[in-house]
């Protein structure tokens, strides 16, 4: 079958599909609007949700035995948080030479630690950073390696236990003797929210890319020291509309940022797994953030 992109599905069928993935809707709810598109396009509602669905192992770009990469499970302590949180860290390979390395949190989406994220960490280590990508979830027994299965215990997490646990999980990175100490952080829709938080949460943050991220609470943006960079897709009108009053309280607080918008696409434009991923967009905020890293953490 060849690889499908967004424009293969009718507008509203995507918009669905962002309210399903979000919690706004359950999977009834978009079984029943999806169907009468499902018809136009010779399917069944289920058929379409399938195709929207993720393709880990499709889309992987760095496999985990690559020689540019050393990864591994780990666990940590989160005394504030869940006590014991779990992730995957990422390194620069054996053969790397150089100074210490910069040190990234990566924040998931909405599922939890699911490959996707996993795969991010990896290419954040071909590119010579440390990445750690903790699992929310670890609370309930971690990612259950299904998507609607992680969405429904997503739903039941303790959303302030979370973000001391991202908390932690800076921490730790910052404090690794392997790495430069210099710390920044990179999330994804659920995750970008989480980068939005941690930026005003932690003064040793340099460096935020929230990805398609709601903003934060705006009384307290003039607590952000952290330079950020800020992408967005243009077809995404339920986080887009956080981000003018975002604006205008990073101009007054004058925080250090740069936003960039992508037109025509969907939410979750840089998630290769499913077919809202747009690869020219994906392609250039990806090397926009790594210039972003490189540039601020080194």
């Amino acid at each position: 079958m060849p690889q499908l992109t967004a424009r293969d599905f009718h507008p509203d069928v995507l918009r669905l599909f962002d309210q399903y993935v979000h919690g706004l809707i359950p999977r009834r709810g978009f079984l029943e609007g999806a169907s009468a598109f499902a018809v136009m396009a010779g399917a069944s509602a289920a058929e379409l949700l399938d195709l929207l669905s993720p393709r880990f192992a499709e889309a992987e770009q760095v496999r985990p035995d690559d020689p540019r990469v050393s990864a591994k499970r780990i666990a940590i302590s989160s005394p504030k948080g869940s006590g014991l949180l779990r992730g995957y860290f990422a390194s620069p390979g054996s053969g790397a030479i150089g100074a210490k390395p910069p040190v990234v949190l990566v924040v998931h989406e909405n599922r939890g630690l699911n490959p996707h994220i996993e795969d991010i960490a990896r290419r954040l280590a071909a590119e010579n950073f440390i990445a750690f990508a903790p699992d929310a979830l670890t609370p309930l027994g971690g990612y259950p390696g299904d998507e609607d299965r992680a969405r429904e215990l997503f739903a039941k997490l303790d959303q302030g236990q979370c973000i001391e646990d991202f908390i932690a999980a800076a921490a730790y990175l910052r404090n690794l003797a392997e790495g430069s100490g210099k710390l920044g952080a990179v999330g994804f829709c659920y995750g970008g929210r989480v980068v939005n938080t941690l930026a005003e949460l932690l003064p040793d943050l340099l460096a935020a890319v929230p990805f398609y991220g709601v903003a934060p609470d705006l009384d307290k943006v003039g607590d952000i020291r952290a330079e950020l960079q800020l992408h967005f897709a243009g077809e995404d009108k339920r986080v887009n509309d956080t981000w003018p009053p975002y604006e205008a309280a990073l101009k007054a607080a004058g925080t250090r940022y740069e936003a960039f918008f992508y037109p025509g696409v969907q939410h979750g434009f840089n998630n290769d797994t499913t077919p809202r991923y747009d690869e020219a967009a994906a392609k250039l905020a990806w090397e926009r953030t790594l210039d972003f890293f490189n540039r601020v953490l080194r």
